[in-house]
């Protein structure tokens, strides 16, 4: 009984240091993920001669919110934000448009070589996007010659080639067989079409999973560089991603201005996190029936 008590106050201080080790890890991560963020927000309410002054400080002295109102006076800045926009809405809608109906069949319909087609799918999730640039490049400008509303140059080029995303396919597919047949059974019993059933059954059952989709393409569209660099070639067709990358391409660099780019930036990605996060959790968690 002895050796117990004299056990337990050592097992309790090895839990104890246990614990702080571990909180103080994780204040050390923080800190470090966080400290980049807190000087692009801090330099951004900062004037150019003040950035990399030794009496500057992590707060802002003057606090000065031009480099604000330049980017949007001087550049083309609110351009590239209305394209983004655009470009971010209709690749999500069609995601989650095309994803949905095309995991709804590979998950709920029988065909032939459905098994073999799907996994024909998954084999391209290992090709990397750079290999298909030059052949998508190549499209789009044929495209443009017989279209002068698609193609380079243009926002429907931009957004065409991530209308329909295998990984949405995959992730719709994994919650849509979660859903019993029997439901599904019964709704074509009453005479129900197959649309019919995925629009008023099956998405609003996965909604945690809809949810997931829009966030991952949300952010994935959103902070897309490449292919937008690549295809669009004017002040009309870039995005915030460009836009915000030809701010450091002078002969001296705006940091307060490209700080305030990068922040205007990251702003709709945080709100939308923020809002959907509940979501986004429960999705990363539903949906993993086996099949």
């Amino acid at each position: 009984m002895k050796d117990v008590r004299v056990a337990q106050p050592s097992m309790r201080r090895r839990r104890a240091a246990s614990t702080t080790a571990i909180y103080a890890l994780l204040v050390v991560s923080t800190i470090v993920m966080v400290a980049p963020w807190l000087w692009t927000l801090s330099t951004s309410f900062k004037r150019s001669q003040d950035v990399f002054s030794p009496d500057s400080g992590i707060i802002p002295s003057p606090f000065s919110l031009h480099a604000y109102g330049r980017i949007f006076t001087e550049t083309s800045f609110g351009t590239y934000a209305m394209n983004s926009v655009i470009v971010t809405v209709c690749v999500v809608a069609l995601n989650i448009l095309f994803d949905s109906c095309a995991a709804y069949a590979f998950a709920k319909l029988r065909f032939p070589g459905r098994n073999v087609l799907f996994w024909l799918l998954m084999v391209t999730m290992m090709i990397p996007m750079q290999v298909n640039l030059i052949p998508l490049y190549r499209m789009m400008v044929w495209a443009n010659r017989y279209f002068s509303w698609f193609g380079v140059d243009t926002l429907a080029g931009i957004i065409a080639p991530g209308i329909v995303q295998v990984f949405g396919i995959f992730l719709m597919r994994q919650f849509f067989l979660s859903i019993p047949d029997s439901m599904l059974e019964a709704a074509r019993l009453d005479g129900a079409s197959e649309l019919q059933i995925l629009r008023r059954i099956v998405l609003p059952i996965a909604a945690p999973g809809l949810a997931t989709l829009t966030i991952f393409t949300f952010l994935d569209t959103w902070n897309d560089f490449l292919w937008p660099l690549i295809v669009s070639s004017s002040e009309s067709t870039r995005t915030l991603p460009v836009g915000l990358a030809l701010l450091a391409r002078k002969n001296s660099v705006d940091w307060p201005g490209t700080m305030a780019g990068a922040v205007v930036t990251a702003v709709p990605m945080v709100i939308i996190f923020l809002l959907a996060q509940r979501q986004f959790i429960d999705g990363l968690t539903a949906g993993s029936t086996k099949e």
